[in-house]
């Protein structure tokens, strides 16, 4: 049994496809990818393996989709930090050159559904067949471009990403300092009512009714 077991575990890795900054133009060539950035020692990443394995496997021969690894601390760190990888496990997908934040379930059901779903080949300047008029004309002036021009460019979009999450989180700051205040007020103004004689007005109350009963009797 242990054996077998074994095995299985030898077959599993064996179809696992692992990116570096040396085969990655290679591998992604033509697809679109389903990439899981991760460190060995991440308990998370560990969790995730058996199924992200079995999602390679199923995946390992689609010459349009490509499910595979990217090992932070070896040779795929300069992947990771060129994508911006800041925790394990990551999964991004996508476009190789212009990878996106995957926010769906990781259990394998989910992931499968989502390679069935989303990882279809897309239009990208390696896949020009793909693209409407619209798109090709749109590919055509950024490889116009000289590469100072297009590289500012990328940066100014990403620093209007960078904005509007730094101005979602001051508005969330926001929420909370002011639910914070409100929350005090409110524990003040019932501090101050039941300080105001509250208790001694129910306790009056209760006496009150007890002394009727006893004068009716």
């Amino acid at each position: 049994m242990k054996f077998s077991l074994y095995a299985l575990s030898l077959l599993a890795s064996a179809s696992a496809i692992e990116l570096t900054a040396d085969n990655y133009d290679e591998m992604t060539a033509g697809k679109t990818v389903f990439l899981k950035f991760f460190a060995p020692w991440c308990g998370h990443c560990k969790k995730l393996k058996p199924d992200w394995d079995k999602l390679m496997d199923e995946f390992n021969d689609s010459t349009t989709q490509l499910v595979a690894d990217v090992d932070c601390t070896a040779e795929g760190k300069p992947l990771c930090d060129a994508n911006g990888v800041r925790g394990y496990p990551t999964l991004k997908w996508g476009d190789p050159a212009a990878l996106e934040d995957y926010q769906g379930g990781r259990d394998l059901k989910t992931l499968k559904t989502f390679v069935k779903d989303k990882l279809v080949p897309m239009c990208s300047p390696a896949n020009l067949d793909l693209c409407d008029d619209d798109k090709k004309a749109e590919i055509k002036k950024f490889m116009d471009m000289s590469d100072d021009d297009l590289d500012k460019l990328v940066e100014g979009k990403e620093k209007e990403m960078a904005d509007a999450e730094a101005e979602f989180k001051t508005f969330v700051e926001g929420l909370q300092e002011s639910y914070q205040e409100g929350m005090k007020k409110k524990d003040d103004t019932l501090d101050a009512i039941k300080e105001s004689g509250l208790g001694l007005m129910k306790a009056v109350k209760v006496a009150k009714k007890k002394k009727g009963g006893k004068d009716e009797l």
